[in-house]
């Protein structure tokens, strides 16, 4: 091999032994990733997102997926006939709304997940939180106006079993979760949030890192006036800047304070517009995104210490 040949493939290499300290430090561990936002919708981005996922679990980690399916509920209700309605940011799901959010969940969004991860190999394997009593939820009342108000299945989840996950895992096996609970008496289906499904399935499993794919960089220091990405906080720190976030990051970010409250080493929120951004938060000196990090880190290694904010 000429000289010139090996210099231009010499960058690859480089990439590869700047993964190396990460493969050896997530070697065997579990790492947890809600999918969702653009990456769910574009065609690209899934497709990166599958291979991101198999890379992950060909290099020694253990992934988990979890994932919601809010704008493909919205449009098979709209197909229906039935009204979309939120009250304090959540679905208010009546039981005809239930059945079209157990059809499009674990009919729809998971088995298209499902097959784009095994075009790589016999991998991935579907579930929802209804099997084997993987997510077990009572009804979701929230306070609105200082009153508790009935939205239907929604469901809050009070405990989970991870026996039929583990055994998957054990198995070489990638789990794709689907976000529907089922209640203690069997008698009721529940939707319910997927972030926060992500976030509990984190803790139950032991895992090192949550993942949150989101539309957004990161959190952001002082939005709308700057849009500088914090790269990481406590979590007291997060617990602090809960009551000023946008909605729509308020069950992310709760979602990574209950994670690294109850062991979980890392939680992140990265932004799943940008190809292969699993890959460059785990596996890169940089990262991209938020990392939210216990009170008492575990491990300085853990975080990326003096982390840039990757472009998006």
């Amino acid at each position: 091999m000429s000289a010139a040949r090996k210099h231009t493939a010499l960058p690859k290499a480089q990439i590869l032994i700047e993964a190396l300290p990460w493969l050896t430090r997530h070697n065997g561990k579990t790492v947890v990733i809600k999918f969702g936002g653009n990456a769910m919708i574009d065609e690209e981005l899934k497709a990166a997102f599958a291979q991101d996922v198999v890379f992950l679990r060909h290099a020694g980690l253990k992934p988990v997926v979890v994932h919601g399916g809010g704008p493909q509920i919205s449009a098979q209700l709209d197909k229906q006939g039935l009204v979309s309605e939120f009250k304090a940011g959540l679905r208010v799901t009546t039981p005809e709304a239930m059945d079209v959010v157990r059809m499009v969940l674990a009919g729809q969004v998971q088995r298209e997940l499902v097959g784009l991860l095994n075009q790589h190999g016999p991998l991935a394997v579907g579930m929802t939180g209804e099997d084997a009593h993987t997510i077990t939820a009572t009804q979701h009342r929230p306070t609105i106006d200082g009153e508790s108000v009935d939205i239907g299945r929604v469901g809050e989840i009070t405990a989970i079993d991870t026996g039929a996950i583990q055994a998957l895992l054990d198995d070489g096996r990638i789990p794709v979760v689907s976000s529907i609970a089922r209640s203690a008496d069997d008698h009721h289906v529940y939707n319910v949030n997927a972030d926060t499904a992500a976030a509990a399935l984190a803790a139950a499993l032991n895992a090192e890192t949550l993942m949150v794919l989101t539309d957004v960089e990161g959190l952001y220091e002082d939005w709308p006036n700057s849009d500088d990405v914090i790269s990481r906080l406590t979590a007291s720190q997060l617990e602090k800047l809960l009551p000023e976030l946008s909605s729509g990051m308020v069950p992310k970010m709760q979602g990574c304070l209950h994670a690294v409250r109850n062991g979980v080493e890392t939680a992140r929120v990265i932004d799943g517009r940008v190809q292969h951004s699993i890959l460059l938060e785990i596996f890169t000196d940089e990262g991209i995104g938020t990392m939210v990090v216990p009170d008492a880190p575990i491990d300085v290694h853990a975080a990326h210490g003096d982390q840039q904010q990757g472009e998006s």
